[in-house]
């Protein structure tokens, strides 16, 4: 927990109301999303009770398993499930654009729209993915077939945890960590898991909190008091009432999830959040693509390399996420401020014309001078991007103590045009605010990884050679 989220909470606590802990939205919200909460029944292992699911708040639809301990009945649900999200999922593979690529000489095409899913809690999100990992390799022949509808789903399932894992990603996400990433309430994060009484420390207060720890849960289990006296006997007694008690029960916490994502839309999106977006849609066409030209489900684990090449990209986009958030959101960037690796102050000179002409040919070098009343734990040598101009390098040519603060000398590289003259506007002027950090977006190359064939045995390849008797 950072120390701005940490005071913010300590603040929603003594206030009895949440804080926000930003100033924009973080992530992109779909005008069309597919909210799915998902229900299952306690000590059975990922067994389907029911699901409310839809695309239009006062049009939930109800699916319910009345005996989730049947197999017929569970993969009969699935085949449900698949016969509302399915078409959900396909409805964006329609209309493409052109994007182009290495540096304008190719084009690849990806579809000018994608999915969105909502769950209420990160419970629902693993609901998902252990289902998908139970239907996606279901045979459609042979013994036991089931629907052809279910091991699509599946693959659908399991790709929408896969990107849920990414971070930044908006094609699977749940509610309780949405309204988190916002803002801060005055109860621990286990209870922060609990979407009504998040909901309710944003919109009314700690009072209505309480409250709604009462109601219904958000899934995917369900209370155990509501377990022994109300579900196990109309289970066990196929009682038609069944759908009506779980369609109250799930109502609340259905309209929650919609009362959610209009919070979350009331915001300003951040800056970097549509490009984050544009990747969405880059994974999504993807997927299509394969579903179309090979659809083989996913493998029921990843390879020694597979799994280090995701491990790397699931690193690099944490990290670019955390540089993206910060640009975004002030809130975000002061943290880093606080420790130092990020200031802000005033230019008070600049050479905008500076040319270096030391080496093989001259190059354009401006230097400029930034003085600052905050802590700077930066030294010479280090390099410097500022969130308003993010494709500029700042040089630390020098820090100074003065009785108010640093003067810190900085030669600009980068963003300023192929001539020696700058382009107007890209280098600071003085009297300009400035925020520096030594965050930064620039691309993170990929690591090279060998082929599987060439790892040892205990990576999956050949096994070693057997010594010679001699």
């Amino acid at each position: 927990m950072s120390t701005v989220v940490a005071l913010a909470r300590a603040q929603a606590f003594a206030a009895g109301r949440a804080q926000p802990i930003a100033t924009v939205r973080h992530l992109h919200v779909h005008d069309r999303p597919f909210v799915l909460i998902p229900l299952a029944m306690a000590g059975e292992a990922n067994a389907p009770l029911a699901a409310m699911l839809g695309t239009t708040p006062g049009a939930p639809r109800l699916l319910v398993v009345s005996q989730p301990r049947n197999r017929d009945e569970r993969f009969a649900f699935a085949a449900s499930l698949a016969a509302h999200l399915v078409p959900y999922l396909t409805s964006f593979a329609g209309e493409s654009e052109a994007v182009a690529v290495d540096r304008g000489r190719d084009v690849r095409h990806r579809f000018v729209d994608a999915p969105q899913v909502w769950v209420p809690n990160t419970g629902g999100a693993d609901f998902l993915r252990l289902f998908g990992r139970s239907t996606r390799f279901r045979r459609v022949d042979g013994d036991h077939p089931v629907p052809p509808s279910v091991p699509l789903l599946g693959r659908w399932l399991t790709f929408l945890a896969g990107a849920a894992e990414m971070p930044g990603s908006a094609l699977l996400l749940t509610a309780v960590q949405a309204l988190g990433l916002h803002w801060a309430t005055g109860q621990s994060g286990a209870e922060d898991n609990h979407l009504g009484s998040l909901l309710a420390w944003i919109e009314s207060g700690a009072t209505a909190a309480r409250e709604a720890e009462r109601g219904p849960v958000a899934g995917p289990a369900t209370d155990p008091h509501f377990d022994n006296h109300v579900l196990a006997p109309l289970i066990a007694q196929s009682d038609p009432a069944l759908p009506s008690v779980l369609h109250d029960l799930l109502l609340p916490t259905w309209e929650r999830m919609w009362r959610s994502l209009d919070l979350l839309r009331a915001l300003p999106p951040g800056d970097r959040v549509a490009s984050r977006w544009d990747s969405d849609r880059d994974t999504y066409s993807a997927y299509v693509r394969h579903l179309l030209e090979d659809g083989a489900p996913q493998p029921r684990r990843d390879g020694a390399v597979a799994a280090a090449a995701r491990l790397q990209r699931l690193e690099n986009a944490a990290a670019r996420y955390a540089v993206q958030r910060a640009f975004d959101d002030p809130l975000v960037m002061a943290e880093y401020r606080l420790a130092g690796v990020a200031f802000g102050g005033v230019v008070t000179l600049a050479n905008p014309d500076r040319v270096d002409d030391s080496g093989k040919r001259s190059v354009l070098r401006p230097r400029i001078m930034v003085a600052t009343t905050e802590t700077v734990r930066v030294e010479a040598g280090a390099t410097l991007t500022s969130p308003a101009r993010p494709a500029q390098k700042a040089k630390v040519i020098s820090v100074t103590r003065t009785a108010t603060g640093y003067d810190v000398l900085l030669e600009l590289s980068g963003g300023m045009g192929r001539k020696l003259v700058a382009e107007p506007g890209s280098v600071p002027a003085v009297g300009e605010r400035l925020l520096l950090t030594t965050l930064s977006e620039a691309y993170r190359p990929g690591a090279s990884f060998p082929d599987p064939s060439e790892t040892p045995w205990t990576h999956g390849g050949p096994p070693s050679p057997e010594p010679s008797a001699e």
